[in-house]
């Protein structure tokens, strides 16, 4: 072998050293660089956690939630549902002649028309948010109402029971003035058809508000309860009333 060939052979051998040299150092600070990297991550995770857990212990976390839901509702109302049927209100009048001593036929008036009931909850009463782990416990003000909302255009009465001696005309006077009335009842009596949904929509409400404020939001579970449903031992002293302002 000449001097030629044995120089470009041993060229050859120096820059593959050379390379296999800068490869290992590449590797070598990599491979420290990366398990910092791996812990600033973890640390900020840490710290966006424990910022999370402060929150909840001072009671921003409710403050906030409410100052958002009053600014995306554009009100200190939060509507979470909403109810359309058609409602039967009936009247039964008794009357008697002689001072008692002649019962007449009942009368007996009705009116049937849809309402429309809507259900909210204010955000200026007490909320508590409260935090166990990555579950989330709202307890949200009991349900409230809007005044009913009766179709007007399709209001229709009738006389189910009459009397020749009873002032049917006067009896439906009394049913249209008393429809209010009743319609804020039967609000009342339809809020156990409602509850739920109610709930459902309210959780959802406020999971999505926590996904889009904190770290590793998407993994909270969110639990409603309404103030009516727990035992008044189990409320603790409010943090805030209503939203700031």
């Amino acid at each position: 072998m000449n001097r030629s060939r044995l120089w470009a052979v041993g060229a050859t051998v120096v820059a593959l050293a050379l390379i296999a040299a800068l490869v290992f150092l590449y590797t070598f600070r990599s491979m420290r660089a990366v398990p910092a990297e791996v812990a600033a991550g973890g640390r900020a995770a840490l710290s966006e956690l424990k910022q999370l857990a402060e929150a909840f212990r001072q009671g921003t976390v409710t403050t906030s939630f409410l100052s958002y839901a009053t600014e995306v509702g554009g009100s200190t109302y939060l509507q979470v549902a909403r109810l359309r049927q058609t409602e039967i209100f009936e009247r039964t009048e008794q009357a008697t002649l002689l001072w008692g001593q002649l019962e007449l036929p009942d009368v007996v008036v009705r009116a049937t028309a849809p309402v429309e009931y809507t259900y909210y909850l204010d955000l200026h009463r007490r909320w508590e948010l409260l935090q166990d782990g990555a579950r989330v416990r709202v307890i949200a003000p009991a349900l409230e109402f809007n005044p009913p909302a009766v179709e007007i255009s399709k209001l229709e009465y009738e006389v189910r029971a009459g009397s020749l001696l009873g002032d049917e005309e006067a009896a439906l006077e009394r049913l249209r003035h008393g429809i209010t009335q009743m319609s804020r009842q039967r609000a009342k009596d339809n809020e156990p058809l409602v509850r739920e949904i109610a709930r459902r929509q309210t959780a959802e409400f406020v999971r999505t508000w926590i996904a889009g404020r904190f770290v590793d939001g998407e993994k909270f579970s969110v639990e409603v309860v309404f103030e009516d449903e727990v035992d008044a031992a189990e409320l603790q002293p409010p943090i805030v009333e209503g939203p700031p302002g």
